[in-house]
């Protein structure tokens, strides 16, 4: 049990992978420009992660290995095919907002990346930790940005006013926005975690 927190935990914290592993920035940039369209990305990136770490984990010993990438793919292209249809049948709107970034998880390098580098590797319970672990992480970063770019980009959240009399700053839901959102809180995380471990530089000395 302690394994498996241990593997949850750290895609939310240290293997964030927006924050810690920097990967999957094109639709972060992309589609948090509400915190709606965040949380639909999210839930479809983890529905994603979980069903492929799953199938893979389980098929690992019977997958050719000069053939798993084309396999992962399979598996993966699946389950996005799943989160596309259901989309588009029960929220067409947020269908619509996400656009091609749905179809594009398939190559979206944090699924493939969790199947090579996980999945393929341990058991199904363990990836099923990671795959909550990191989806969980990816939807929480994705959500943070959202709020902070929607809040002063829009004046709302989650189409709800703020403020009557705010002036939006429209750079915010912008790619310029997205950029400095992203930049500024992945120092901030590694100012964080580097003041954790005692390794941030004393401009006194």
């Amino acid at each position: 049990m302690r394994e498996l927190w241990r593997e949850f935990k750290k895609g939310i914290t240290i293997e964030n992978p927006t924050f810690g592993l920097v990967l999957g920035l094109c639709p972060t940039l992309a589609v948090s420009t509400t915190v709606q369209n965040a949380i639909g990305m999210g839930i479809a990136a983890t529905f994603v992660l979980l069903g492929s770490n799953i199938i893979i984990s389980a098929l690992r010993e019977f997958i050719p290995d000069v053939i798993r990438i084309p396999c992962y793919i399979v598996v993966i292209a699946t389950f996005v095919t799943i989160v596309e249809l259901f989309m588009k049948a029960y929220s067409p709107f947020l269908s619509r907002a996400l656009g091609i970034f749905v179809p594009l998880i398939v190559v979206n390098c944090i699924v493939l990346g969790r199947a090579e580098e996980f999945a393929n590797k341990n058991t199904v319970a363990n990836s099923i930790a990671d795959a909550l672990g990191m989806g969980i992480g990816f939807t929480a970063a994705l959500i943070l940005i959202a709020a902070i770019r929607e809040a002063l980009g829009s004046g709302t959240i989650m189409g709800l006013a703020l403020a009557k009399n705010y002036q939006p700053a429209l750079m915010m839901i912008m790619a310029p926005g997205a950029l400095l959102t992203i930049g500024l809180l992945i120092g901030l995380v590694s100012w964080r975690r580097f003041r954790k471990k005692g390794t941030v530089p004393n401009p006194n000395n």
